[in-house]
C-alpha cells in the first residue's frame, strides 16, 4: 500500500496524484462484429469486449486492473497503445483525444505510450538480436538517437535493467524467461515515455523471478518517473504494486479505489468474491473467513444481461439490477460518511464487507503474513470462477541476470545463478511498499 492513499472518495475513477491526470479513458468500449455468410456478410451480432471503461491516471502512479480471463483487461491495454482501435469513447492523453489522430500525430503520442507484453517468448522476435530489438523503436524515432549513439544507449538500458550489456549480440532463446522480460521492459524505455503499459507481465514467470521483475518495475518508476497501467491475475502482485486498483467485469469497471480500499473494505459483491477466492495459509484464520460460493458460468459478451451484468451470479440481485444499469460512483449510503468504503462501486445494494483478513494478523512460525501469500486458488471449492490469486512471493532468491544464460544452461551463457540478480525479492504478498 502506498503511504499517499486516503479514506476519502474519488470521482468516478479520478486518479490519486496531484495535478491533472496524464491519461484520462472516458466510456471506452471495443465490439468485436459477429456475421453470417462469405460472400455476402451480414453482422448478426458483436462480442462486447469493453464496454464503457472509464478511468484517469496520473503522472508516477500505478493503477492495477484485475479480473477473470475474458473480462477485458487485454483488449483495455490494446486500445491505450492503438494496437486496437475503440469503437467508441476517448483515450486522452495531456488533454488530447488520442483516438482521433493518425499519421505523424499519433506517432508522437504513441512514442510516450509504450507496452509490456505478457509473454515472453513470443513478443521477442527470435531472428534478431537483443541489440536490434531494443534498438527498433530508435529506427521508427530517429530523433530519439542519432544513429552514431545508437548501440551505447541499448547497451545502457540492458545495464539500467539488470543485463550485461554485453549480451548485445546475443539472439533472445540464450536468455530465461524472466531476462527476455527484462529484455522487453528495456524495449519498453527506449524512447523515455511517460506511461507503460504492463499487460500481465509476470504471468508466464516462475515464482521467484516474478519478484525481481516486479522490483526492478518499482525501481524504474521512482527513477523515472513512470507512470504504470499494470494488469495481472495475481491479486497480491497487483496490491503490492498499484497506488489504485479497478476490478473488471465482462467489459467493464465495477469497482474502483485505492488498494486499501479494495482489498479491505470492498463494496461490490464481485470484488467481495473474487478476494474470498484468495488462499489464506493460516489454518485459523481460514476457519473464521467467509467463503462467497457464486454459481454459473459468466454469462456470453455477445449476449450480456440486461443492467447489471452481474445480476445473474450475484447473490443481492433484486428487480431493480435487471432494470437499471448502475452507475460507477461512490454508493449513496456513503457519501456522507468518511470512511475508507467510500469509493467507486457499480452497485445498486453496495455494502462494505471484510473479506481478507487485515494485513499482520496472520500469523505463522515465521512471523505475520498477509493474506494471499499462497499459490493458487481451488475454484473447485467453489471460489470466483478464474479469480485466484498466485501471491507474491516472498523474498525470493535472484536469477543471474549478470551472470548470463538461459535456463537451459546454454555453452555459451551458463545456468541461472539464483543468487547473482540486483533487485532484492518482493516482500510477503498483500504487504505495504511504503511502512
Amino acid at each position: 500500500m502506498r503511504a499517499d492513499d486516503s479514506a476519502t472518495g474519488t470521482v468516478r475513477g479520478a486518479a490519486v496524484g496531484t495535478g491533472e491526470p496524464i491519461l484520462e479513458v472516458r466510456d471506452l468500449a471495443k465490439h468485436y462484429p459477429l456475421t453470417q455468410g462469405i460472400l455476402f456478410k451480414k453482422q448478426i451480432g458483436a462480442v462486447k469486449a469493453v464496454d464503457g471503461v472509464s478511468f484517469d491516471l496520473a503522472a508516477g502512479e500505478t493503477l492495477g486492473i484485475v479480473g477473470e480471463s475474458g473480462c477485458g483487461k487485454s483488449t483495455v491495454a490494446k486500445m491505450l497503445v492503438h494496437l486496437e482501435h475503440p469503437t467508441a469513447g476517448a483515450i486522452r492523453y495531456k488533454g488530447e483525444d488520442v483516438t482521433k489522430l493518425s499519421g505523424r500525430a499519433l506517432k508522437a503520442v504513441r512514442r510516450n505510450i509504450q507496452m509490456v507484453f505478457q509473454d515472453p517468448y513470443t513478443s521477442l522476435n527470435p531472428r534478431m538480436t537483443v541489440g536490434d530489438i531494443i534498438g527498433e523503436p530508435y529506427e521508427i524515432h530517429p530523433e530519439v538517437a542519432p544513429k552514431g549513439d545508437r548501440r551505447r544507449k541499448v547497451q545502457d538500458l540492458l545495464d539500467v535493467v539488470g543485463l550485461n550489456p554485453e549480451y548485445i549480440n546475443r539472439y533472445p532463446h540464450q536468455f530465461s524467461g524472466g531476462q527476455r522480460q527484462r529484455i522487453g521492459i528495456a524495449r519498453g524505455l527506449a524512447l523515455n515515455p511517460e506511461i507503460i503499459v504492463a499487460d500481465e507481465p509476470v504471468s508466464a514467470l516462475d515464482v521467484s523471478v516474478q519478484a525481481q521483475v516486479v522490483n526492478l518495475l518499482d525501481r524504474l518508476q521512482a527513477e523515472f518517473g513512470l507512470a504504470y497501467v499494470f494488469i495481472a491475475h495475481d491479486l497480491s502482485i497487483v496490491r503490492h504494486i498499484s497506488d489504485r486498483v479497478g476490478v473488471m467485469y465482462l467489459g467493464r469497471i465495477v469497482e474502483i479505489g485505492s488498494d486499501e480500499q479494495i482489498y479491505d473494505h470492498p463494496t461490490h459483491p464481485y470484488t467481495q468474491a473474487l478476494l474470498s477466492a484468495v488462499p489464506v495459509p493460516d489454518p485459523t484464520a481460514r476457519e473464521h473467513r467467509e467463503r462467497i460460493i457464486l454459481h454459473g458460468d459468466v454469462p456470453s459478451p455477445a449476449n450480456p444481461p440486461s443492467g447489471c451484468r452481474f445480476r445473474t451470479r450475484c447473490w443481492k440481485a433484486q428487480e431493480r439490477c435487471e432494470l437499471e444499469v448502475p452507475l460507477l460512483a461512490v454508493p449513496a449510503v456513503f457519501r456522507l460518511t468518511e470512511t475508507m468504503a467510500k469509493h467507486d462501486s457499480a452497485c445498486h445494494f453496495a455494502e462494505e464487507k471484510q473479506v481478507v483478513p487485515p494485513e499482520g494478523l496472520l500469523e505463522t512460525p515465521g512471523g505475520p503474513v498477509a493474506p494471499g501469500a499462497a499459490e493458487g486458488t481451488d475454484e473447485a471449492d467453489g471460489g470466483a470462477d478464474g479469480a485466484g490469486a498466485q501471491g507474491v512471493p516472498g523474498a525470493a532468491d535472484e536469477e543471474g541476470e549478470k551472470g548470463g544464460g538461459s535456463e537451459e544452461g546454454e555453452k555459451d551463457g551458463g545456468s541461472e545463478d539464483p543468487d547473482g540478480g540486483r533487485d532484492g525479492g518482493a516482500p510477503p504478498a498483500g504487504s505495504s511498499r511504503v511502512s
